[in-house]
C-alpha cells in the first residue's frame, strides 16, 4: 500500500496519475497477447516459419518494452513531455528522411530501418510526438502572437506528410491528416482557415486518386466490390461465422487463409473465435480511453494539456476505428493496426509511447487548473487559458 503522506516519486505518480485509463491500457495489452496466441500460429506455415509460436514469442518480446515505455512515460511533468517530444520528434524526422537511401522495402513501400536485429518503423513513432509538437504551436499562437507558430505547424505538417507520402504509406497521411485538421479546429482557428485547408485535403485525395494507380485500385475496389478483396472478404466471413458467443479459442478456420490475420485483420480472428460480445467489450474499451481523454482535455485551463491530450486520444480511437471499417468493410484496405492488439513491434511501443504521454499530461498537478465549467467547441477553446507551465 502506498501513502499520501509517504513522499517519492513512485508514490507521488500513484495518487496522480489517472488509474482508469492506465488500468483500460493494460486491459487491452493483455486482449492484445491473448488474441496473438490466437491468430499468429496460422500465419506460420504460410510464411515457412517452423515454430509455430513465433510470433507470439516476438509480440511477448515487444510486449515488456511497451510497458516500461508507457509507465516510464507516465512519469514526465508537462515541461518533460514537451522537451522530449521535440528530441523524438528531431530523431524520427531524421530516419524518414533517411528511408529511401538505407530503409528496409517490403510490399512495394520502404518503411522500416534495421536497428541490429529488429525492424523498427519510424512513421509510428512520429505520430504521437507530432500531436504534442503541434498542440504546444497551437498554444503559443495565442500566447505569444508575435511568433508564427500556426505557419511553422502547417509547414511541419506538410513535411510530414510529404515524408510518409514517400514512403508510400497513405493510410498514415490520412491518419495524422485528420488529427492536425482536428487539432486546428479545436485550436479556435478562423473560419476561412478551415475551410481553405479542408479544400487542399480534398484536392490532395482527388489527385492521389487519379496519379497514383495503387490508390486508385484500392478505391475502385471498396467501391464496385470487385477485384482482389480476398483479405477483407474472408475477414468479413469470420465475423459472420464467429456469431455472439465464438467458434471457442484457437477454433476459428477462416484465420488460415488470411495472411495478415495477426495484424490488420486480427479484430476478424477475435471475432470468429471469441464473438461479436468480446468485440464490444473491446470497442467499448477503445470509447472508453478515448472519452475519459476528452474529459481530461475539456477539463483543463492550460492549453497546451488541452489540446495535447485530445489529440492524443483521439489519434488514438481513429486509429482503432479505421482498423474496425476495413474488417468491417466499411472502409478501403488501409494497412492500419489495431491499437494494443495487432502484432507489430513498433506499433505497440508507439500507441504506449502515445497512451503514456496522455498519463502524463492528465496527471493532478498542483501548479495547473481546471475548468469549472465546459463548452464545446472552437470558441471554448480559443478563450484565454491560464499557463500552467
Amino acid at each position: 500500500m502506498m501513502s499520501r503522506a509517504r513522499k517519492s516519486p513512485v508514490s507521488d505518480w500513484w495518487w496522480t496519475v489517472d488509474k482508469y485509463l492506465l488500468a483500460a491500457a493494460m486491459l487491452l495489452l493483455a486482449c492484445g497477447f491473448l488474441l496473438s496466441l490466437s491468430a499468429s500460429p496460422s500465419v506460420t506455415p504460410r510464411l515457412r516459419i517452423d515454430d509455430s509460436f513465433h510470433f507470439v514469442k516476438r509480440h511477448a518480446f515487444f510486449l515488456l518494452p511497451a510497458i516500461a515505455i508507457l509507465v516510464g512515460t507516465s512519469f514526465l511533468s508537462v515541461r518533460q513531455v514537451r522537451r522530449w517530444s521535440l528530441i523524438v520528434l528531431a530523431g524520427t524526422l531524421l530516419a524518414l528522411i533517411a528511408l529511401p537511401f538505407i530503409g528496409y522495402a517490403a510490399k512495394g513501400a520502404t518503411r522500416w530501418l534495421a536497428v541490429g536485429p529488429l525492424l523498427l518503423q519510424p512513421s509510428e513513432f512520429l505520430k504521437p510526438v507530432f500531436v504534442v509538437v503541434t498542440a504546444w504551436l497551437f498554444s503559443e499562437s495565442s500566447r505569444r502572437p508575435d511568433m508564427p507558430c500556426n505557419l511553422l505547424s502547417i509547414l511541419l505538417f506538410g513535411l510530414c506528410a510529404a515524408l510518409l507520402i514517400t514512403q508510400p504509406d497513405f493510410g498514415q497521411t490520412v491518419l495524422l491528416s485528420f488529427i492536425w485538421g482536428t487539432m486546428f479546429f479545436m485550436a479556435g482557428m478562423p473560419w476561412i482557415w478551415i475551410m481553405l485547408l479542408g479544400g487542399f485535403g480534398v484536392v490532395g485525395v482527388l489527385a492521389a486518386y487519379v496519379a497514383i494507380p495503387h490508390v486508385t485500385t484500392r478505391i475502385d475496389r471498396f467501391i464496385t466490390g470487385t477485384g482482389d478483396n480476398f483479405q477483407v472478404d474472408r475477414g468479413l466471413e469470420a465475423i459472420t461465422n464467429g456469431g455472439w458467443l465464438g467458434r471457442g479459442p484457437g477454433e476459428g478456420q477462416v484465420k488460415y487463409g488470411l495472411p495478415d490475420s495477426h495484424t490488420d485483420f486480427i479484430f476478424s480472428v477475435a471475432a470468429e473465435e471469441f464473438g461479436i460480445l468480446l468485440t464490444m467489450v473491446l470497442v467499448a474499451t477503445f470509447a472508453f480511453v478515448v472519452l475519459r481523454g476528452l474529459y481530461h482535455g475539456l477539463q483543463e485551463r492550460d492549453r497546451f494539456v488541452q489540446l495535447a491530450v485530445s489529440g492524443l486520444v483521439l489519434m488514438f480511437g481513429f486509429q482503432a476505428i479505421i482498423n474496425i471499417c476495413v474488417n468491417l468493410r466499411l472502409m478501403p484496405a488501409k494497412g492500419m493496426t489495431l491499437p494494443f492488439i495487432s502484432y507489430g513491434g513498433s506499433s505497440l511501443m508507439a500507441v504506449a509511447l502515445g497512451m503514456g504521454l496522455v498519463l502524463a499530461l492528465s496527471r493532478k498537478r498542483a501548479d495547473t487548473y481546471r475548468r469549472t465549467s465546459v463548452r464545446i467547441g472552437p470558441a471554448s477553446m480559443a478563450q484565454p487559458l491560464a499557463a500552467g507551465t
